[in-house]
């Protein structure tokens, strides 16, 4: 296997050299209503060479969605994707949107189907993403190209002197690393990802003005961390976190991101026009346990098969040239200090605690590869984990008992981090955040409040943004409930109330033990009713003859309580 990766590496080399490539910039789009189709495509990443890819609107990743906060915009997402298999999902990563609109595994796009979500835009301005959720297929779908950006505006960025003359002076960049095998087709599950690219270009080149140019950097890999910088240590400042704007700029010239974050950096090109300098990964200053160090070795002495033969793996290596040349039309040449107050709110009143584990402990190599879990349970499409409630605000612990580190995102909202193992927050951490990273043996505490939306039926997520620990169930759901709706959930009620048969093929009976009349509703994934009744439905047969295989929620109205259920149709 050793021999075989070598060689493999030494061919890839000598087949594909070092041509430089102009760095791709996806197109951006605007309105209140986005039409995406997700379709197969090609992609020659090497000269002459054609790989089977996946985009949007495109033969690989997705245009950038501008969108203006508080907007309500629809998203018309078509599944156009042929082969066996290819149903799939599109996640709004970082998005405060309804759960029915999230676009987790329970929103399941089938080929051949479009899916229409329509929401408000409440994230202040900031940088996000989309990308597919699916259950098991995450990887995959991601590292074939189906991603792209999210620019949210609002009128306080807008208010601030900054670059977003897109294309000109604010540039997206999708990193990410992607292994091929020897059929040129994209690889997952492997630690051969050599090729380093930024918006699907390989060995990327971008002419940039001498001003102050800005870069929205999202690390989209399935796996590897960054440890961002430039070459000489050329000096940049950070604007925006996961969630949007700092309160101030912060001089950095190292800026670490791990799978799913996101930070806008500042760039000022004034001195060095005609000169050229290099976006670079740092990683051999990143430390042991991070996915890209020079070693990923748990306490028992395991790691990771073959990873010591990625020539990436804890080396310092170059991302994207910028060739510094003539200004653009008024430029920004002044860098701001003050950004926006913060007014987030850290005063919980309930916690929870989430320990990461690998399911073997007595196995070393297990420690570091998997597969792993949270709180001893993979992800169960029937299965709620956690039940938070409107309005809350609480402090979740995630402890990480295994030999990897995991960044962990939550759907829904964005949190602040409170300690690191119990110790300080680097200043750069200290925004909004949806995804942190939690190092081998150590714990993350954040708070986070869970405003706007609660559905009794409908999930969001919790889980490992390393895409292959995702896809092999490091992952969990939580519901938000609201306990001031009309309506209470009953749980006496609630536990006489059953469903026979359930799994079924054809349909059910409603044993409710229950006298008067009883409303009922059944929603598929998306929350969309399919089945309405009310009367006198106790021990009445409910057919399901005439809608799809699959998970559907009955809700129940007894009286003044409300219940929900699961029913799996095969």
């Amino acid at each position: 296997m050793k021999k075989n990766l070598i060689l493999y590496i030494l061919l890839w080399l000598c087949k594909f050299g070092y041509g430089q490539n102009a760095l791709y910039i996806p197109p951006s789009i605007t309105g209140s209503s986005f039409n995406l189709n997700i379709q197969n495509g090609n992609t020659q990443f090497y000269s002459n060479i054609n790989t089977p890819t996946f985009g949007i609107n495109s033969n690989i990743l997705a245009p950038t969605l501008i969108v203006n906060k508080w907007d309500i915009d629809t998203f018309n997402v078509t599944n156009s994707l042929t082969g066996f298999g290819n149903s799939t999902t599109i996640h709004w990563h970082g998005l405060h949107v309804p759960a029915k609109a999230d676009g987790g595994p329970h929103q399941i796009i089938l080929q051949g189907t479009t899916w229409s979500p329509i929401f408000q835009i409440l994230n202040s301005a900031g940088t996000f993403w989309y990308h597919p959720h699916g259950n098991n297929k995450t990887d995959l779908h991601v590292s074939k190209g189906i991603a792209g950006m999210i620019i949210v505006k609002d009128s306080i960025e807008s208010a601030i002197l900054l670059p977003r003359k897109y294309g000109i002076d604010d540039f997206p960049l999708i990193v990410q690393t992607k292994s091929f095998d020897i059929l040129n087709q994209i690889a997952i599950s492997t630690e051969e990802d050599t090729s380093v690219m930024v918006n699907g270009t390989v060995n990327p080149y971008l002419y940039v003005p001498s001003q102050v140019i800005r870069l929205r950097l999202l690390n989209g890999n399935s796996m590897r961390s960054f440890n961002f910088g430039f070459s000489n240590n050329y000096p940049f400042k950070m604007i925006a976190s996961d969630g949007g704007l700092l309160n101030s700029a912060i001089p950095l010239t190292r800026l670490r991101l791990a799978p799913g974050e996101r930070a806008e950096i500042l760039l000022d090109l004034q001195s060095i026009q005609g000169d050229t300098i290099y976006l670079k990964s740092f990683s051999s200053e990143l430390p042991n346990g991070i996915y890209g160090a020079a070693t990923v070795t748990g306490m028992m002495g395991g790691s990771i098969p073959d990873y010591n033969l990625n020539p990436l793996n804890g080396a310092d290596y170059n991302i994207l040239q910028l060739i510094v040349g003539m200004q653009s039309i008024n430029p920004v040449i002044i860098m701001p200090t003050f950004l926006t107050p913060s007014n987030f709110d850290t005063s919980y009143t309930i916690s929870r605690n989430f320990v990461l584990s690998p399911d073997s402990l007595n196995s070393a190599v297990e420690q570091v590869i998997g597969p792993f879990n949270i709180n001893g349970s993979h992800f169960d499409m029937n299965t709620i984990n956690e039940t938070v409630y409107l309005n809350a605000i609480e402090k979740w612990r995630i402890t990480n008992q295994t030999g990897i580190a995991h960044p962990i995102h939550i759907h829904d909202v964005q949190f602040r981090i409170l300690n690191i193992n119990g110790g300080s927050v680097p200043n750069y951490e200290q925004g909004d955040k949806d995804v942190v990273m939690v190092m081998p043996n150590q714990y993350v505490e954040f708070v986070s409040k869970f405003v706007d939306f609660a559905d009794d039926s409908i999930p969001y997520m919790f889980h490992c943004h390393l895409l292959h620990h995702e896809d092999d169930g490091m992952m969990g759901s939580f519901l938000v409930k609201d306990t001031t709706a009309t309506g209470n959930v009953d749980l006496n009620v609630q536990s006489k109330v059953s469903l026979f048969p359930n799994p079924t093929k054809d349909g059910f009976q409603i044993i409710a033990n229950q006298t008067g009349s009883i409303s009922m509703k059944i929603m598929n994934g998306l929350g969309e009713v399919v089945i309405m009744r009310d009367g006198d439905i106790d021990n009445a047969f409910i057919s399901l003859e005439n809608i799809p295989s699959g998970y559907y929620i009955l809700q129940l109205r007894i009286g003044k309580s409300i219940i929900s259920k699961k029913i799996i149709k095969y």
